[in-house]
């Protein structure tokens, strides 16, 4: 957790936090930092009759409101090592099995590292048109679609929520015109985040890449990225941004709508967290993911008596027009429904998307 985002972005409690209400948090303990670098310590919240810690785990700060069901669901992640032998991790793998947390754990891993970074590994073989190969990039090409949709934003740091292992906060950091502001990206999974940070802290990329089955090759390269320096990553929910109202100039939600909770609770504090006139750049495939998103809460997708006919485009359409965008803060500028994405699953499989595309603008009007 570097300092200079510490003081920055201001962090609040995001149990304490209200629109009115918010009580800062503040460095407890430094158990171990590397020059601006806080390692390994705890958070507080000021607060007297608060006083939650949160821990901070090998630079990353977990800031979520419950923390303790937090670190309790994901203790193997948070207690995870990622030094052993390619041969070990291989045989625990294999004795773990099939949809164990270990197998779904590198699956993960395997995806998003080859989309984020695959471009960089001297090694990854060109895809073969032919045979119709994915290439990596995808979720910076959507990225790119959804900021040529978008207006110019004013200064203030970006956020990037749903980082995953954290290429699209490069991204960011290397847009022309902002060349002095900080980027934050956020997200839940843990084993992401600490891939993110190794990249940010060592300039390397170290992942599993599944071949198939519970077969995978350890790639590992050098990914000397520009603009490290004004980087860094947390631990943070997506509908319960510890930030005051206005820190963010920028903000970009890629395929996050669709696999949390909460999907309008995450538009308004994505909308509370900009300052006015600041721009978001949504992206969804509306893959809802049914044990995180329950079907009340989907945007479209279902109910096809309702207005928009199912359809989660015209459902989202609508929340950021007229009263319910004043409500939220957040109104549409522009969208594209059909940016391809494609999620390597292993070496003969990947699964394609055609996402939505949204840039919003804030309204500064989100309670």
């Amino acid at each position: 957790m570097r300092r200079r985002h510490l003081e920055a972005l201001r962090p609040v409690c995001p149990v304490c936090r209200g629109p009115e209400d918010e009580a800062p948090l503040e460095v407890a303990r430094v158990e171990r930092e590397a020059g601006d670098d806080l390692l390994e310590g705890t958070l507080v919240c000021a607060r007297p009759r608060c006083q939650r810690e949160f821990p901070v785990l090998d630079g990353v700060p977990l800031i979520v409101p419950d923390v303790r069901s937090f670190v309790a669901e994901n203790v193997f992640a948070l207690m995870a090592r990622d030094d052993l032998s390619e041969t070990l991790e291989g045989a625990l793998g294999d004795c773990a099995g099939p949809g164990s947390w270990l197998d779904v754990s590198r699956q993960h891993l395997s995806s998003y590292a080859w989309d984020h970074y695959g471009d960089l590994d001297p090694e990854e073989p060109p895809p073969d048109p032919a045979r119709g190969d994915p290439a990596p990039g995808g979720l910076r090409r959507v990225l790119a679609a959804g900021l040529a949709l978008a207006p110019a934003p004013p200064p203030g740091p970006a956020l990037d929520v749903g980082c995953a292992v954290g290429r699209t906060a490069f991204e960011l950091a290397a847009l022309p015109g902002r060349a002095d502001e900080l980027v934050l990206g956020v997200d839940l999974n843990v084993g992401m985040l600490r891939l993110a940070s190794r990249v940010l802290r060592q300039g390397a990329v170290r992942y599993p890449r599944r071949r198939v089955g519970l077969v995978y090759d350890r790639r590992e390269f050098p990914a000397a990225l520009p603009g490290a320096e004004r980087i860094d990553f947390w631990c943070c929910d997506a509908t319960a941004l510890p930030f005051p109202a206005g820190t963010f100039g920028l903000a970009a939600s890629l395929h996050v709508l669709d696999c949390i909770a909460a999907p309008v609770e995450h538009l308004a504090t994505l909308g509370r967290a900009l300052r006015p006139g600041g721009v978001a750049v949504l992206a969804a495939p509306y893959d809802w993911a049914t044990s995180v998103t329950p079907l009340e809460r989907w945007l479209g997708g279902h109910s096809q008596r309702a207005p928009h006919g199912g359809a989660s485009e015209a459902a989202l359409r609508h929340l950021l027009t007229g009263e319910r965008a004043r409500a939220l803060g957040l109104e549409l500028v522009a969208e594209r429904e059909d940016v391809p994405w494609a999620v390597r699953m292993h070496a003969r499989s990947a699964v394609r998307y055609s996402a939505h595309v949204v840039a919003a603008r804030a309204t500064g009007g989100a309670a």
